[in-house]
């Protein structure tokens, strides 16, 4: 049984250290050729912990957190740091992801109930706009949020001004990850039933290390602003007083 241990536990690969340094998408796709199995077995994980409904967003900060993890090319044990995620972002993930289930709601219910109406009354087009700008801004702020949460524990405060600052400077690669999770799923409806396996083998791992590498540089600059070091060094109470 040793090799189905190591195939969960051992670290993962790596790149050499002399090896020239990439970017942008010859990066993702390094990254991507070189943990694909890393990835599959993640993708497993979260649908395996996501089950039960309620555990979708700690799943979800787990996965962040290993995503971050190759984003970043540190050493990987995957069942431990997976689970480690799980158990320690379980309550402040939770809270996140029903705040921002109720806000992304609302805003997608205003704009289908704008969007019904705005044929026949033009004046609509402008609440139907706002709605869609703010609906899509909230969507990105989450995504920068989760990756921060992961990479450093602040106060939720704090965590949201630093989401939202990193949303409003670098919207761009956010928006381009979530444009890439987009034609995963699209892909996966058009080609069925050829691919059917695509969603158990790769599609939710794969969609959040995309998301990952997207927000990953304005994580790093948000978190370098004062704001994020004087919060950081501030002592705390524990993770209880936090979101």
């Amino acid at each position: 049984m040793q090799w189905l241990r190591d195939m969960w536990a051992k670290e993962g690969p790596g790149i050499p250290k002399n090896a020239p340094k990439k970017t942008g998408l010859a990066l993702f796709a390094e990254t991507l050729a070189r943990e694909w199995w890393e990835m599959v077995k993640l993708n497993i994980l979260f649908i395996l912990t996501a089950l039960f409904v309620v555990t979708i967003p700690a799943a979800i900060a787990a996965t962040a957190r290993v995503s971050v993890t190759l984003v970043e090319d540190r050493n990987s044990y995957l069942l431990r740091d997976y689970f480690e995620a799980f158990i320690r972002y379980f309550w402040r993930a939770t809270a996140w992801g029903l705040a921002f289930t109720l806000a992304i709601g609302l805003g997608v219910f205003s704009i289908t109930s704008y969007a019904a109406t705005a044929r026949d009354n033009l004046v609509l087009a402008l609440p139907l706009t706002i709605a869609l700008v703010v609906t899509v801004f909230v969507v990105v702020v989450a995504c920068h949020l989760v990756v921060l949460m992961v990479m450093r524990d602040l106060p939720a405060p704090t965590l949201l001004r630093l989401a939202a600052i990193a949303a409003v400077i670098r919207p761009l690669p956010a928006l381009a990850a979530l444009a890439f999770v987009a034609v995963l799923w699209l892909a996966h409806i058009v080609f069925y039933p050829v691919s059917v396996f695509m969603p158990a083998t790769l599609n939710f791992s794969l969609g959040m290390f995309a998301v990952a590498f997207g927000v990953h540089r304005a994580a790093v600059m948000v978190l370098a602003l004062p704001i994020a070091t004087q919060a950081h060094r501030e002592p705390h109470a524990g993770d209880a007083t936090h979101i």
